[in-house]
């Protein structure tokens, strides 16, 4: 068999690939016997018909298994003779139809086409400079979580003495037709939760609810805006009937000790709430810098490196990353196929971030690399705990899963790149500035269509 390796691009190859007449000969004549031991011709004992009538009478059927006989393993052979790692399944093109035509007389030859990562020249990736910029924790920042815990631990207390007012509670069974779509199927519902004045109550129910008592019975009609959330109701008339089962109040707690002490046994006093919120809040804008940082270094590297891309990587992390703004979309109750959303524009910008995203693996893989970094069976084991954690399983279910998807060879490179970067960090001119207040800018543009 004669190969040529022809580099189309840093990530395409084709390999000419040919076929020697005896080879294809050989496979020719033991194909052809199998069919005539095997088959009933007219006017021959059965496994008696020759050779030449076997393969006029079977042209076809026997072709097509010679070639599925041969060509795998050609194709196999000249990938490995060539030392390439192919990404997905070769692309296979026959090109002289006389090898075809003349079996056993003329070689058989065809190309291959191979998409393989591209081979990377690390340029300079030490003494890249960065600014480390830590956002400052004031004690109002601290006194904002601490109302927001105390929100969070707010109960609903029942009112007897008074009627409903705006930031009230009303729990309440709703029924609801439609007088200009009397088909529609009605609305019926108990026990729902309304807060008056609250996001995303209709100026109508609240107007028609302020002064409800329980047991109270109310009707009224609600026209809902176009652009309502509930797609079921925008832009349509209500007409509701309503009881109302229970009125309640919010009540926050008081800002003293008694209530710090609730939120956890290692919170004694108001006091040591504050020295808490405030290290935490320190601790996340010290995460948040090195977030930044490492960012902004990765992002330095990737400028200084632009190399080509197999196209079948970029399209599959762009559909990767496609699939995952729909479910966030459908999560957030957006429809996606509403046709006002541009995504002939958000793929464009999918597109830009999945190349960035394989770039910089690619990137750290050869850092890792050049650097010898490696994860350790223990930094394995500890990273499967970690997600064991997470996940509220075992340890040894997380493994059996990961060996299932060859998931372990996954840690280790996630771990890797991980480490890569520590290094590339490491290796940098980091200087610490000060905090400036602007707008900062996406990691990527907009993911979302417009």
């Amino acid at each position: 068999m004669k190969t040529e390796l022809k580099h189309l691009s840093p990530t395409r190859k084709q390999i000419d690939v040919e076929i020697q007449p005896e080879v294809v000969r050989a496979a020719y004549d033991r194909i052809s016997d199998r069919y005539a031991q095997a088959a009933n011709v007219p006017g021959f004992r059965p496994g008696h018909a020759p050779r030449t009538v076997v393969r006029t009478r079977f042209k076809d059927q026997i072709r097509t298994e010679l070639l599925r006989e041969l060509l795998p393993d050609a194709v196999q052979k000249a990938v490995e003779q060539h030392q390439l790692e192919p990404l997905g399944e070769p692309q296979l093109n026959l090109e002289n139809t006389e090898g075809l035509d003349q079996l056993g007389q003329k070689p058989i030859s065809f190309n291959v086409e191979v998409e393989v990562l591209p081979e990377i020249q690390l340029g300079e990736y030490k003494n890249l400079q960065a600014a480390r910029r830590t956002r400052p924790v004031n004690d109002e920042d601290a006194e904002r979580v601490i109302e927001s815990l105390r929100e969070n631990s707010a109960t609903l207390e029942p009112i007897e003495d008074r009627g409903a007012q705006i930031g009230d509670t009303i729990t309440a069974n709703f029924h609801g037709t439609f007088p200009n779509q009397p088909a529609a199927e009605p609305i019926n519902v108990e026990d729902v939760d309304v807060a008056l004045g609250g996001e995303g109550v209709v100026q109508e129910i609240t107007e028609n609810l302020i002064g409800a008592r329980p047991d109270d019975e109310k009707a009224f009609s609600v026209n809902y805006p176009e652009n309502f959330s509930a797609k079921g109701l925008a832009g349509k008339q209500v007409d509701y009937r309503i009881k109302v089962s229970a009125v309640r109040t919010k009540e926050v707690p008081d800002l003293d000790d008694d209530w710090a002490q609730s939120l956890g046994d290692e919170i004694d006093s108001l006091g040591s709430l504050r020295e808490k919120v405030r290290a935490d809040l320190e601790a996340q804008a010290k995460n948040e810098a090195e977030g930044r940082l490492r960012t902004d270094l990765l992002r330095q590297l990737v400028e200084a490196h632009q190399f080509e891309l197999p196209e079948r990587l970029v399209a599959d992390q762009t559909e990767h990353r496609y699939e995952s703004v729909v479910r966030d979309m459908i999560g957030h109750g957006i429809d996606p196929r509403n046709p006002q959303l541009n995504w002939d524009k958000a793929r464009d910008s999918l597109k830009e971030q999945a190349s960035f995203d394989l770039r910089s693996s690619l990137l750290l893989e050869r850092l890792a690399e050049e650097e010898k970094i490696e994860a350790s069976a223990e930094e394995i084991n500890d990273e499967i705990n970690a997600i064991a954690d997470a996940s509220r399983q075992s340890p040894e279910q997380v493994r059996a899963v990961l060996t299932k998807q060859g998931g372990e060879t996954s840690i280790a490179s996630r771990l890797r790149n991980r480490k890569a970067l520590d290094a590339l960090v490491a290796n940098a001119r980091v200087t610490d500035e000060d905090w400036k207040e602007e707008t900062e800018e996406s990691e990527t543009s907009s993911q979302q269509p417009e």
